[in-house]
């Protein structure tokens, strides 16, 4: 039943990106009175500046807030499916390694169609409204008011019931709340920069195979190509901001990529790569981590404004989806009760939401340093077999994280419960092939081997067979010489001895 334009209450969503477009369609779907709020112009009519963000890879979490506004199943037409990692060596070699079971796969998606398909999205709901080109300058959610200045440069103050924060890392809600008492905030920047280049296709097609996330891992240095629907790879170089500027030539571009990535300059292209590594500066990666997500029943983050992630996992968006999805969960378990669902938003989340974060952290580490190690390679295939054979009792670390909504937290104390299981089990099984190949070993020995370990217990066998001890120590010594001078053709035993 739709409620009447005055009994609805309004909410303010600050950011028009992908999080922001996407909860601005699931509070439209409540009936609320909507107005989305972003800084930028239309990007459906405007043209984007290249290079500015990192393809996205779509997982279970994201489509399954997708599909509760009814927008799965237009936007995985548009993806291009990865099942595995295919990792390119220094030597050429290539090895993919799986990300799951063959029917599980992540989506590789063009950010700016999806982002345009969800604004368009917004729009059909007569009771929301999109205002581009309108930037935040103050936020007082105590009293419910925003300031807001639009194109005309006019400062506008705009009343409503709920501020939703969807404003990205450098959020200016969270600006504001963090001038609030007990509110936790902290940032870091990582040492790495990333910069954008392009795979173009090859006679018509793709230059690789497009099924595959394709990962070239270099220690420090790390590449990573994701397919995109018009045959090209976009292409992300991940290093130090140092290493990036020691490059200030094209000649040092090149002798770089010779170096670290020679496989994929016959696939850029020498000129391609020169004008693309300088056509943008290398760009910074931010984790943010604040607590709470919530400010009475008045104001709450979402996406990158509550918890700005390292990208290694491709976990950034589809976690800012699940937190719409599990805000519109909690809307219904409290009927639509601000005041009651806020706060339990931010008790969900937050430990969810910072797990995330840290494996983001973790994951860099292990795909530009582990993904090539033998070891990783053997303890990936255990876990799979594992959880073939028990799929209730273990399940990979990155199962749980993409292909299923287990809790982020919750997913990470398994997942550590299940490596000391796996390691101890390990090193049992490894005793055991000891100890048994030491047995067999053993008993595969020639006699003579075997003779060799018992001479020194033989030695005094024969030494005892073959040697005479006076049966009376106190016996005269002057029989001796009697004894020794009888034949021993005799086959009497020498009166008064013991021989043995």
């Amino acid at each position: 039943m739709d409620v009447p334009d005055i009994q609805r209450k309004k909410i303010a969503v600050i950011g028009g990106g992908l999080v922001g477009s996407l909860n601005a369609c699931f509070l439209a779907k409540r009936n609320f009175q909507v107005d989305v709020y972003e800084a930028r112009e239309d990007i459906r009519v405007a043209q984007l500046s290249r290079g500015r963000s990192i393809n996205l890879a779509l997982s279970y979490r994201g489509r399954q807030a997708l599909k509760a506004i009814g927008l799965e199943d237009q936007i995985v037409s548009q993806g291009i499916p990865m099942r595995a990692r295919m990792i390119h060596s220094l030597s050429g070699k290539k090895s993919a390694i799986p990300y799951g079971t063959k029917s599980q796969y992540i989506l590789s998606i063009s950010r700016e169609n999806l982002n345009k398909d969800l604004l368009t999205a917004v729009e059909k709901y007569p009771n929301a409204k999109v205002h581009f080109g309108h930037r935040l300058l103050k936020c007082n959610p105590e009293e419910g008011v925003i300031t807001v200045l639009g194109s005309d440069k006019v400062p506008i103050d705009v009343t409503c019931d709920l501020i939703v924060g969807c404003d990205g890392a450098y959020s200016t809600v969270r600006s504001h709340l963090m001038k609030k008492p007990r509110f936790d905030y902290s940032q870091q920047y990582i040492p790495h920069g990333y910069m954008e280049l392009t795979i173009p296709p090859k006679n018509g097609d793709y230059a690789m195979e497009p099924n595959y996330l394709h990962i070239w891992p270099r220690n420090t240095f790390m590449m990573i190509a994701l397919p995109n629907t018009n045959k090209s790879f976009t292409c992300t170089l991940f290093m130090p901001f140092e290493d990036f500027e020691k490059l200030v030539t094209s000649g040092d571009v090149l002798t770089f990529f010779h170096k670290y990535f020679p496989d994929s300059i016959p696939l850029i292209g020498e000129q391609a790569l020169v004008r693309d590594f300088f056509l943008l500066p290398a760009q910074p990666m931010i984790s943010v981590k604040c607590s709470s997500f919530h400010l009475k029943s008045h104001c709450v983050l979402m996406g990158d404004a509550a918890h700005a992630i390292v990208p290694f996992f491709g976990q950034g968006m589809n976690a800012g989806f699940e937190d719409c999805l599990v805000f519109d969960e909690l809307m219904d378990t409290f009927n639509n009760d601000l005041s009651m669902c806020l706060p339990e938003y931010s008790r969900l989340r937050i430990p969810d939401d910072h797990a995330i974060s840290d494996l983001s952290m973790y994951n860099y580490i292990e795909m530009r340093a582990h993904v090539n190690s033998r070891w990783f390679i053997f303890q990936k295939n255990t876990e799979r077999f594992l959880h073939t054979v028990m799929p209730s009792t273990f399940t990979p670390l990155y199962t749980m994280v993409t292909f299923s909504r287990i809790r982020y937290h919750e997913a990470v104390l398994r997942w550590h419960w299940q490596k000391k299981v796996i390691n101890k089990g390990l090193f049992f099984f490894g005793a055991l092939i000891a100890i048994g190949s030491t047995y067999v070993f053993m008993c595969s020995m020639s006699l003579r081997p075997l003779h060799y370990f018992r001479r020194p217990w033989d030695w005094l066998t024969y030494f005892h067979k073959t040697t005479c001890v006076p049966a009376n120590s106190m016996e005269s010594l002057e029989k001796i010489p009697n004894v020794i001078s009888r034949s021993y053709k005799d086959s009497e035993v020498a009166n008064g001895f013991l021989c043995n």
